[in-house]
């Protein structure tokens, strides 16, 4: 099994390519398949989260690049700023990963969040595209360095903290 367990920061051009969702380049330890087939272990620095486009460096030297597999989005596109930052608030509110782009938003698709977003006014459609949401709660500087994890559930009625 192929190792990879460093980002590569260098010239060489990748000779092999790895296509994770969203979900599974969040993580730093993964048993997975080159596109080509080939067996490989991420081992990477706790907090990792991989980018479309990241290239990473395996054990036998050769250069991994990293590709964000399309996946089920929804799709919210309006000129009506106002509008699109209330859609913002209210997704991030439910702490929703966010991918966002002048006059759209993107989220893994979730019908329930779909018919809220349809409740303000919004259109939604659903799309496959790749995922590449805000780093925030999601990437390592908030969620390692703060020691703050936002994978948990509470409710909204009453403060808890969140600055």
């Amino acid at each position: 099994m192929l190792h990879i367990e460093s980002h590569y920061h260098g010239t060489q051009v990748p000779s092999a390519r790895l296509t994770l969702p969203f979900e599974l380049r969040q993580k730093s330890r993964l048993r997975c398949q080159l596109d080509d087939g080939e067996e490989a272990g991420l081992v990477l620095e706790r907090g990792t989260v991989l980018r479309g486009g990241d290239l990473l460096l395996a054990s036998d030297g050769r250069v991994v690049q990293v590709i964000a597999a399309a996946e089920g989005l929804s799709v919210v596109a309006t000129d009506d700023a106002l509008l699109l930052a209330r859609a913002a608030y209210h997704l991030g509110n439910r702490h929703v990963p966010l991918q966002i782009r002048a006059g759209m938003l993107c989220f893994l698709h979730d019908h329930v969040l779909d018919d809220m977003l349809r409740g303000l006014g919004l259109p939604v459609r659903f799309e496959m595209l790749p995922f590449e949401p805000e780093g925030g709660a999601y990437g390592r500087h908030d969620a390692a360095q703060s020691g703050h994890d936002h994978s948990h559930d509470h409710g909204h009625g009453t403060a808890h903290g969140h600055h």
